[in-house]
């Protein structure tokens, strides 16, 4: 049964899941019924999510080292045999400065490693077993940043450029073996993504996107691009922007000129 065909009866793995946007998703998806895995790096922070929020469970995981991804994977089905959906939240966002090429391909390196590779070992680390169930859902997670870039992160958007057509191709390979992809596009919303990123006037309010996000998940997809990616309304003008004709608009809204 795939994820969209009832929230309440599988067993999910988060990884990225300690605040923002993941933590906000793995609460609703266990308000639901569903058993939910919180991965992350720090431990005393898995361990105050376990004693605050009762019923989610927590694994150690840094999906930029491949060691970790493989070990906790493992961890995780040894303990729960039924997982059945990945959700690949786990990513980082920092502004680029190339004036300073080596800070910048620093900081590029660090993107391209948690964000593009860490969601592919990931999807790797899952296959097996996946393939064994033949029924299992994969969430990437992208960004409206994929359709339309922003001059600051030119680096992230690439990764979750990528990380989109990842997930186009790999729904073509993987549908045969019962591995539905799904791919989540946020907007900005209101977390700690990046420096005042949760101040940010633009910013989506993070309740608000975790209950439109569930509210979609738990509806019939209303037609074919639904049924492949999650939109909340206020990540269309960047997800549609080349569709509706509107691409250099939104590029120059994102983008306002430099003093």
């Amino acid at each position: 049964m795939t994820l969209r065909a009832n929230l309440s009866s599988h067993t999910i793995l988060v990884p990225g899941a300690t605040s923002g946007i993941g933590l906000a998703l793995a609460l609703r998806l266990r308000e639901r019924g569903s058993t939910v895995i919180v991965g992350g790096r720090r431990t005393a922070l898995l361990e105050q999510i376990a004693r605050e929020h009762p019923g989610l469970d927590t694994v150690e995981i840094d999906v930029a080292d491949p060691r970790s991804i493989e070990h906790a994977v493992a961890e995780v089905i040894a303990r729960h045999p039924d997982l059945d959906v990945l959700v690949t939240m786990a990513g980082i966002m920092q502004a680029e400065d190339w004036s300073d090429p080596v800070s910048a391909l620093a900081t590029a390196e660090r993107a391209v490693t948690t964000n593009l590779l860490g969601t592919i070992r990931l999807v790797a680390a899952v296959q097996e077993h996946f393939r064994a169930r033949g029924d299992a859902t994969i969430m990437t997670v992208t960004s409206g940043l994929a359709h339309v870039p922003m001059r600051a992160t030119p680096t992230y958007t690439a990764t979750k450029a990528a990380v989109h057509r990842l997930t186009e191709s790999l729904r073509l390979q993987l549908a045969p073996a019962g591995i539905e992809m799904i791919e989540l596009v946020p907007p900005a919303v209101g977390t700690d993504l990046m420096p005042g990123h949760r101040d940010s006037p633009g910013a989506m309010d993070l309740e608000a996107f975790a209950d439109e996000v569930v509210a979609l998940l738990d509806a019939p997809p209303a037609d074919p691009r639904a049924a492949r990616e999650i939109l909340v309304r206020h990540v269309e003008p960047l997800r549609l922007a080349e569709v509706r004709g509107s691409y250099e608009e939104a590029v120059a809204r994102l983008n306002p000129p430099l003093a």
